[in-house]
């Protein structure tokens, strides 16, 4: 079930109610592929980290029609003083909802409270190597590629590479 074009997307802050929604986003083949998660996602899991984040960690969920579609975080990237300025970011889609807009909306919103609200003038990501959409899209607001990590994580048994992408704040 996808969303029509006359369908918003809202964002706003993850709560720990939220724990379903996410389960649900990491129950997709996608989502299961393309991220760090395992499959078969325990809810109580969810619930636990979404009730325990750690200090400094932002979390976002785009919303379609009250349904959570999608997720975010910006979590600092060291407990270092030294890596203060730095955020590692990840996202996730639910495979439903891939390709109308939810991760653009999420990108967009993560890296607004980035630049006008917190001191990270540094965002990190890994991606992997053969997700072109995924690159396509965070080359478009604004990441470069800064190498390649070879046989990074395994998936579906095999051993693939992933792509350290950042964006660095403009100054201004």
């Amino acid at each position: 079930m996808g969303s029509s074009a006359d369908e918003a997307i809202t964002i706003r802050r993850a709560e720990p109610s939220d724990y379903e929604g996410y389960a649900s986003v990491f129950e997709g083949a996608t989502a299961q592929s393309e991220t760090m998660q395992l499959p078969f996602p325990s809810r109580e899991v969810w619930k636990k980290r979404l009730a325990e984040a750690p200090p400094g960690a932002h979390q976002l969920v785009a919303l379609i029609g009250g349904r959570l579609v999608g997720n975010s975080g910006l979590m600092p990237a060291h407990h270092s003083p030294r890596r203060a300025h730095a955020a590692h970011f990840g996202l996730s889609v639910h495979d439903d909802f891939q390709g109308k807009g939810v991760g653009r909306a999420l990108i967009t919103a993560v890296i607004d409270l980035a630049d006008r609200w917190t001191p990270f003038t540094r965002i990190e990501l890994t991606v992997f190597h053969d997700n072109a959409r995924a690159i396509a899209l965070y080359k478009s607001v604004g990441f470069e590629q800064e190498g390649v990590f070879r046989q990074y994580v395994l998936r579906n048994g095999v051993y693939v590479d992933a792509i350290a992408m950042a964006r660095i704040r403009p100054k201004g």
